[in-house]
């Protein structure tokens, strides 16, 4: 892990054996390249309340077994966050998901095709909120995250914007100037 240990520890983070770093840069995106699409998965997110914790259930449509875990997460900042995770059996995920109170998002979440070194995802959010379209790319250094162009599909970046992030996002809906 290539962050100071003492500001993961200020975050909660003692044991950095069970952490990982996501680097992280995100686009809003006018459209869903499907010619580039190489899985795609239903997520449904609990946002535990008054916690940083997150239940996520992945459902591959092609399928294969879900993915399920229980998720702390922390930002070290905008683009930098510290996760360690539990992955669950279905009726250890059913009692949490049944008992925790919180607030749900769901989306589906395309795969693409991306370079060496990045995770290059598309989020199509249901329900309340439908049509916003989101692209992630997550990166293995920060040489990469910084020099990763925005998708040629990307409206433009809010990695560095807060409403844009799922926490926010299922708390106070979608940003009013939109």
């Amino acid at each position: 892990m290539d962050i100071d240990p003492a500001i993961a520890k200020s975050l909660g983070f003692p044991k950095p054996a069970y952490t990982v770093v996501e680097r992280e840069r995100r686009w809003l995106c006018r459209e869903v390249p499907f010619e580039r699409i190489v899985r795609t998965e239903t997520i449904v997110d609990l946002y535990v309340t008054g916690t940083r914790l997150r239940l996520r259930e992945a459902r591959p449509h092609n399928g294969d077994p879900a993915m399920l875990r229980f998720s702390r997460k922390a930002d070290v900042d905008p683009k930098t966050r510290l996760i360690t995770s539990i992955y669950l059996p279905e009726h250890e995920f059913a009692v949490l998901a049944a008992a925790l109170p919180g607030l749900r998002i769901r989306k589906l979440r395309h795969r693409l095709k991306a370079p060496r070194g990045v995770v290059l995802s598309v989020d199509e959010f249901q329900g309340a909120l439908a049509g916003l379209r989101m692209v992630e790319a997550e990166f293995d250094t920060p040489e990469r995250m910084a020099s990763f162009p925005m998708p040629d599909f990307a409206i433009r970046e809010v990695t560095d914007d807060p409403r844009f992030s799922g926490g926010h996002l299922v708390e106070h809906g979608l940003p009013e100037d939109l």
